[in-house]
């Protein structure tokens, strides 16, 4: 926290010439505290403290200049903060706490990797799985087929007995496909469903 000003070239002249009056009547100690601010080489610090009883000086005896006048080419004075050094235990902890953190996270990225799986890499028996997979999909998908073609032939055939006209007949031979279409793929949905294990 700041309790210094680092004063400019502004303050350092108007206070010069105001300790080289004779008539300023400064108290001793003031002036002893701005004679050893201005003597100190390098950057010249005053503190609050200093010039508050400064500016107290300057009001009471009516000098032509204030305090912040003096203070307008100044800057605060920060002083450098110091770190204090690391206790080793804590920093210890703290290694060890990164380390089982990384080491969960590897875990849980890692969590649906099968070493067994991935060691084997592709026997015949990963092959003869994906073929009855294979199988199975491409089963349904020819059993869905042919049982709407047979719907709509059959709509088709068993419609000549209710309409003349052939349009008519494709019509309703279309409407009946789609509702058994609309059936099997709902019953094939549920049962798909229930093999990955869902509700």
């Amino acid at each position: 926290m700041a309790s210094a000003f680092t004063v400019g070239d502004k303050f350092r002249n108007k206070v010069t010439q105001l300790l080289r009056r004779t008539d300023s009547c400064l108290p001793q100690r003031l002036r002893e505290e701005l004679e050893d601010a201005l003597a100190k080489p390098g950057p010249t610090t005053l503190s609050f403290r200093t010039a508050r009883t400064l500016k107290r000086h300057l009001q009471d005896k009516g000098h032509p200049f204030f305090l912040h006048e003096l203070l307008e080419d100044s800057t605060l004075h920060l002083p450098e903060v110091v770190k204090p050094p690391r206790n080793p235990v804590l920093v210890a902890r703290l290694e060890r706490i990164k380390a089982r953190l990384a080491n969960e996270e590897y875990s849980r990225i890692t969590r649906n990797v099968n070493t067994q799986e991935v060691s084997r890499g592709g026997t015949l028996a990963d092959f003869g799985r994906e073929v009855r997979s294979v199988k199975a999909v491409v089963a349904t998908v020819f059993n869905f087929l042919v049982t709407v073609v047979a719907a709509f032939a059959c709509s088709y055939m068993g419609s000549q007995y209710l309409f003349t006209d052939t349009g008519a007949r494709v019509i309703a031979a279309v409407i009946a496909a789609s509702v058994v279409g609309l059936a099997e793929l709902y019953v094939l949905v549920r049962t798909m469903e229930g093999e990955l294990g869902e509700p």
